[in-house]
């Protein structure tokens, strides 16, 4: 054998060996970490006036502890909470994060509070405008139990921007650090707002998924019971949760007031607009259900108020502008691989012109083919011999939003196969 075919020979066999090797030690990769939103709200900022009417004056948080309750629709070993400074025009500085189990008002469960962190540190201070993920916690979220999330606020810090309509008491203490306190007893201030905790996310098996409502009060959960969970979303959380699949999260994303094409002074900016982030970006969604467009067909007709007018702009509306604002959303949800239901405007006791522009609509979103999927909550809760009006029953006293039984008859009407099965493609 010459010296080349011997060389020849003997690389040969090292690449052999290596091959060999590398098959041996070769590691996979860790898989990707699935998160999925198991809880969430939309914000809207507070009008910036020296005359403001009580509704809307935000409770004093400087240097003090705020302490929110949310209830998770998706169980998990790890969670992260999403804070936004969306609205801020200075940065948001929170001093200390926990999340603890609640145990009933502003009390946790002893010992079980979690510190919650960012990038390692213990204390954040997010830029005006922008949003941020925290670390991973590691800690057991049950669907459907309460969670008391306690933020120890900068001394300057100051509120621009709430999720107005909670339906739930929050709290915040006397001045001074209590974001590990077990105790109620330092937490005397109330409120029914959500404040800078916008999501919280768990971390859930590949198949896992989340279905977001989004769209005005009747989303929102306007009229339901305090502190009871019975807006339509909490109770489609429970009928998916009665029929044994623990996979499927819902997260409220209404806002009370909200409008598909106008922006408001109060009730937030247009859905059109804020689809993207309070819908595309929530991690793990992939089916909307949209109900909206009652207060676009309604807030023309409202008064012109002096001072602080939150109707305003009072724009009118047809029934083929509400349309093309539909087709927005809808191209908007196709382009990110999302599907969207449409859900038919519901009963609110409206005058011919408005009711006329409502029953319109309607029609294209029964019958037009341009949603994934089609909700009836019209046909769930209107009066068979008066159906521009709610059943009584399912009336809250208003006319326009519907009672706790009202709402369960919304969820009751939803397709709930079709709904799974799109959030699962």
């Amino acid at each position: 054998m010459t010296i080349r075919t011997l060389a020849a020979a003997c690389g040969a066999a090292l690449l052999a060996q290596f091959a060999v090797s590398s098959t041996v030690f070769a590691v996979d990769a860790p898989a990707p970490v699935h998160w999925v939103a198991a809880w969430a709200t939309a914000l809207q900022p507070i009008p910036q006036r020296a005359d403001l009417p009580p509704l809307y004056r935000a409770p004093e948080v400087a240097g003090r502890t705020v302490r929110q309750i949310v209830y998770p629709t998706l169980s998990g070993k790890s969670a992260r909470i999403h804070l936004s400074n969306e609205y801020g025009k200075t940065p948001l500085v929170i001093d200390e994060l926990r999340i603890a189990r609640s145990a009933g008002g502003a009390a946790t469960v002893g010992g079980d509070a979690k510190r919650v962190m960012f990038g390692g540190r213990g204390a954040v201070s997010i830029p005006a405008g922008a949003e941020l993920d925290s670390d991973p916690v590691a800690m057991d979220i049950a669907e459907g139990a309460p969670y008391a999330i306690s933020a120890f606020m900068g001394p300057q810090q100051g509120v621009v921007a709430w999720h107005r309509v909670s339906n739930q008491v929050n709290y915040v203490s006397a001045p001074g650090n209590h974001a590990a306190d077990a105790s109620a007893e330092a937490f005397r201030g109330r409120f029914t707002h959500y404040m800078w905790v916008t999501g919280l996310s768990v971390e859930a098996a590949a198949s896992s998924a989340a279905v977001a409502a989004i769209g005005d009060s009747i989303t929102d959960g306007m009229r339901s019971s305090l502190n009871q969970n019975r807006r339509w979303p909490d109770a489609l959380a429970r009928r998916l949760d009665g029929t044994g699949d623990p996979s499927i999260a819902v997260v409220n994303l209404g806002i009370s007031g909200n409008r598909l094409l106008s922006d408001s002074p109060c009730y937030g900016d247009a859905l059109a607009s804020r689809f993207e982030r309070d819908i595309l970006r929530r991690p793990g969604v992939r089916t909307a259900i949209l109900l909206i467009g009652i207060n676009d067909i309604n807030f023309a007709a409202m008064p012109a108020r002096s001072g602080l007018d939150c109707d305003s702009p009072h724009t009118a509306v047809t029934a083929a502008d509400l349309i093309a604002g539909y087709q927005r959303v809808i191209a908007a949800a196709r382009h990110a691989g999302l599907k969207v239901f449409g859900a038919t405007l519901t009963p609110a006791s409206l005058p011919a012109e408005r009711e006329s522009i409502r029953l319109a609509v309607n029609q294209w979103i029964r019958t037009s083919h341009a949603f994934d999927g089609v909700v009836d909550f019209d046909a769930a809760l209107r009066d068979r011999a008066q159906p521009d009006r709610l059943q009584r029953d399912f009336d809250s006293g208003d006319h326009i939003h519907p009672s706790d039984a009202g709402y369960a008859a919304m969820a009751a009407a939803i397709p709930v196969d079709a709904v799974v099965n799109s959030a699962r493609k």
